[in-house]
């Protein structure tokens, strides 16, 4: 009973949020705002919103093949084309379950190119320990370019620093507390954990030992900035946001990219988040409501669709195995 209680609430709970954020985006527009907004997502340039799709396709492509440099130095040679299809059912999984993803991912290596489950799974923590430090690079130049801009945003949002801070921390002790307690344990569970801890370690390390740091370090900087160039690309395709300077541009990224976590792929959230920023710039409501609801929806199909295929395409292209 427990059990599927917790399943429902990971599914169900971000998916309310997200419907609340509907609600917020909506509960003070008029029928006519309502239409304006379809009207702007109707008539939006939808050249530069494939344009758009194009380079977050590119990006994916680009994670498949970075992804090697951490996997070939424990003695694995997965094909790319299985790369590939295991990035994309991780996220379109994330829309279903919030970061459920990852475990099909590493799932799929395991099925497929009989990679150990914890050594690929620590590949992909790595990854995303990377991605953390390049949304931190990413926030550093913003901090540059709008200081100003980004701490009034905060504290109209009521952004609690030091509570982020203590969380953090308090998350850190609890952690750590609890290797150790294992540790000491003779339980076959606890053993397992530890067993699991052991493997994903040792794919963290593997940022450390791969040979090809600087190929591995194109990539991420190639990924990172082909999902800002997408999310910039979309200012061309409604007329009102053309002329939104790069700075409004990179901090309507940034509090989308930290809104995707709050709920089934930013469902919601996401387009009421990037219009609270562009609003702050001058774009009207309902413009800066079309704009985030143009990235999303563009995105989420783009995953639907390529994770959808994938999910077929993994038994056809592995049927001689």
């Amino acid at each position: 009973m427990k059990n599927k209680l917790t399943q429902f609430l990971k599914i169900f709970l971000p998916l309310l949020i997200g419907v609340v954020f509907i609600y917020l985006s909506l509960k003070d527009t008029t029928l006519q705002d309502r239409a304006t907004i379809y009207a702007a997502i109707k008539n939006a340039d939808y050249s530069f919103v494939l344009l758009s799709l194009a380079l977050g396709l590119f990006s994916h492509l680009s994670r498949a093949y970075r992804w090697n440099f951490m996997l070939n130095p424990m003695g694995y040679k997965p094909r790319l084309i299985n790369n590939v299809l295991a990035i994309f059912i991780t996220y379109i999984a994330n829309l279903g379950v919030p970061r459920s993803g990852e475990f099909f991912r590493a799932t799929v290596m395991k099925t497929y190119e009989n990679i150990p489950f914890e050594k690929s799974f620590g590949t992909v923590i790595a990854e995303r320990l990377v991605d953390m430090l390049m949304l931190f690079l990413v926030i550093g130049i913003a901090l540059l370019l709008q200081f100003d801009f980004i701490v009034n945003f905060l504290k109209e949002q009521s952004f609690n620093p030091s509570l982020a801070v203590v969380c953090v921390l308090v998350f850190a002790v609890v952690f750590w507390i609890s290797i150790k307690m294992l540790k000491k344990s003779k339980s076959i569970f606890a053993q397992k954990i530890i067993h699991l801890i052991n493997g994903l370690t040792e794919g963290i390390l593997t940022l450390v030992k791969m040979p090809k740091k600087w190929a591995y370090l194109f990539h991420t900087f190639l990924i990172w900035g082909l999902y800002i160039l997408m999310f910039y690309i979309i200012k061309f395709s409604i007329p009102e946001t053309v002329d939104l300077p790069f700075e409004a541009l990179l901090i309507g990224f940034l509090v989308g990219a930290i809104s995707i976590s709050a709920t089934n792929g930013g469902i919601g959230i996401y387009p009421f988040s990037v219009s609270l920023v562009l609003i702050s710039y001058g774009i009207s409501k309902e413009s800066s409501l079309a704009f985030g609801w143009i990235m999303w929806s563009a995105q989420t199909v783009m995953v639907i669709l390529f994770g959808s295929l994938s999910f077929l395409a993994l038994p056809l292209v592995n049927r001689k195995k």
